[in-house]
């Protein structure tokens, strides 16, 4: 087990006793990029418990620790991710094997946890993607702060658009 120094934050394998954690960080985060001029990326009822859990069991999830407290949230892994398969309005700059982010977020009481999460993600593969909403200028300045490119439109499994991104050996 992972101890954290009181000084740098650590990532380490999501647990089923942080479930109730990362759900509330979840909570905040909807209401955050409501606050933000986004209310509509992620519906009240996302992402479902039964989902987190699931993604955890199969060893998807990390959280992103301070002394011991969660601060943030991510779900990460490599290999192909279906809605990925058809990008709009652009290409992929790197079609090498890859990992993707999903539904990653933060409370604030981590400095920088946002680009410290992307860039351990990134330091397992060397090749990422990810998406977000068109309203989502904090995670998009994110992004950009961290190196991804923009790359195009890619459409989830009900047909939202999204803007898709990817930091590869070659951006």
């Amino acid at each position: 087990m992972e101890q954290d120094n009181g000084s740098k934050p650590k990532i380490r394998p999501m647990r089923e006793e942080d479930l109730d954690r990362v759900m509330e960080l979840y909570d905040r985060a909807k209401k955050f990029m409501a606050e933000h001029g986004n209310p509509t990326q992620w519906p009240p009822s996302y992402p479902p418990r039964k989902q987190v859990a699931w993604d955890m069991q199969k060893g998807h999830m990390f959280v992103c620790t301070q002394d011991e407290r969660i601060g943030a949230v991510f779900y990460y892994r490599e290999g192909e991710d279906p809605t990925y398969r058809v990008i709009e309005g652009g290409k992929w700059i790197d079609d090498s094997p890859y990992g993707v982010v999903h539904r990653i977020t933060s409370d604030g009481t981590i400095r920088g946890a946002g680009s410290f999460c992307l860039q351990w993600a990134w330091e397992r593969c060397g090749n990422l993607r990810i998406d977000t909403h068109e309203n989502n200028v904090v995670m998009q300045n994110l992004l950009k702060k961290n190196g991804f490119v923009y790359c195009g439109i890619i459409r989830l499994e009900r047909g939202e658009e999204r803007l898709a991104y990817q930091k590869g050996t070659k951006t």
